[in-house]
């Protein structure tokens, strides 16, 4: 099992791991307000992934290019994963606590899909 702060998360960088999937995915943490509210705008894409974290929406506004989303619950499990074009404002998941976000196409390939639980290690 991965591991993740429990007083709290702040910004950094760490790695995702998928059950199956490749074995290390770079992460970035935006945890802050600032840093949450920021995400990926202003930027052509990301390497790897970036975890939001409190959220349980997104939205693509002012965004470069597509991403795939996974929202994720309390255990770290993918609640929905969806890709969102830019200019979109995606749907509240109730069951939601977390956020993930990379480069549309990418959470396929290393099989990110509902039901799956990641591991995080932040640091």
């Amino acid at each position: 099992m991965g591991w993740w702060p429990r007083a709290g998360w702040r910004d950094g960088t760490g790695v995702l791991t998928v059950p199956g999937g490749p074995p290390e995915v770079p992460l970035e943490v935006a945890a802050s307000y600032r840093a949450r509210r920021r995400g990926l705008l202003g930027r052509d894409g990301i390497r790897g992934a970036m975890l939001i974290t409190p959220t349980n929406s997104v939205h693509t506004f002012g965004m470069r290019f597509a991403i795939d989303v996974a929202y994720l619950d309390r255990s770290f499990r993918v609640v929905s994963v969806v890709t969102m074009r830019p200019g979109r404002l995606g749907l509240i998941r109730p069951r939601a606590r977390h956020v993930l976000e990379a480069e549309a196409g990418a959470m396929p390939g290393w099989g990110l899909r509902p039901g799956v639980r990641v591991e995080l290690r932040v640091g």
